[in-house]
């Protein structure tokens, strides 16, 4: 009897392993129903991303109303020459890229007409770029060497510039630019003083001339690292010795508005054409 009884001990103990073996199986089933509800959060959560992207996109014109759905939204696939083809928006007007070009290149003709003795004496250069129009005044034709105070005789200039481009209804970066020779003087102990300070003295002559809306002025100063010519050569340090109006439309969104308010923003674009 003792022998029959150890004998069926044995026997039940071989069989333990099936609850190890149930309760790792309820463990792994709980783990892929926590991966499953994870992803489907995941999921609803980039839904609402792509929603408010959508939303956004709407609001500043790249989409049309019934264009891309969200839930195939791919930021990544809107390519730079899709983002140049889009409508800019202009406080109240929608505008097209073309329309832009037109306007700009008409404002060319304009100060070519206009500053036509300054082109002649390589003082003044009017070109088209990337970011809008590029009146470049070089220092030989307005400045003194080392100085931010442009030459009395070149405020008419001023002024007339100001008017022209006070008629149009887009914005202005001023930007100072210089050699790579350093300076230090009484005045400015870097080109970086140098670059910023001429490009505020030229702002405030236009603000003072009433014809340009504050707001639509900004000033910059870029020292010597954006030559458009080589610094090898006295002529190449002329050339980038420089005051840069680059007339451009440009993007101006309020990140502290809500969403949903965001189409009653005053929006703008630049465009790359």
């Amino acid at each position: 009897m003792i022998r029959r009884r150890e004998r069926r001990h044995t026997h039940g103990s071989h069989e333990r392993w099936l609850v190890s073996y149930a309760d790792f199986i309820t463990l792994l089933f709980a783990f892929f129903v926590v991966l499953y509800a994870s992803s489907k959060a995941d999921q609803k959560k980039q839904q609402q991303v792509a929603h408010a992207i959508d939303s956004a996109f709407h609001a500043l014109g790249v989409f049309p109303v019934s264009g891309v759905k969200p839930d195939s939204l791919n930021i990544s696939a809107i390519s730079r020459d899709q983002a140049s083809a889009t409508s800019i928006v202009m406080r109240e007007d929608v505008v097209s890229p073309a329309r832009v070009k037109q306007d700009l290149t008409e404002v060319q003709k304009r100060l070519e007409k206009m500053l036509s003795g300054e082109i002649a004496q390589h003082t003044v250069s009017i070109q088209m770029g990337k970011d809008g129009l590029i009146i470049s005044l070089r220092e030989a034709g307005f400045f003194s060497s080392g100085s931010a105070t442009p030459h009395p005789g070149t405020l008419p200039i001023l002024r007339e510039i100001a008017g022209a481009l006070g008629e149009t209804p887009y914005d202005m970066r001023i930007e100072g630019h210089t050699d790579n020779v350093p300076i230090h003087n009484d005045e400015f102990d870097s080109n970086w003083e140098l670059s910023s300070a001429r490009a505020t003295r030229i702002t405030r002559i236009f603000l003072a001339t009433g014809l340009i809306e504050a707001e639509r002025i900004s000033a910059a100063g870029f020292a010597e690292f954006h030559p458009v010519a080589t610094n090898a050569t006295a002529g190449g340090r002329g050339e980038n010795r420089r005051v840069d109006l680059v007339v451009r439309p440009q993007t101006r969104v309020n990140l502290a508005m809500p969403l949903g308010d965001s189409a009653n923003a005053s929006w703008r674009k630049i465009t790359d054409e």
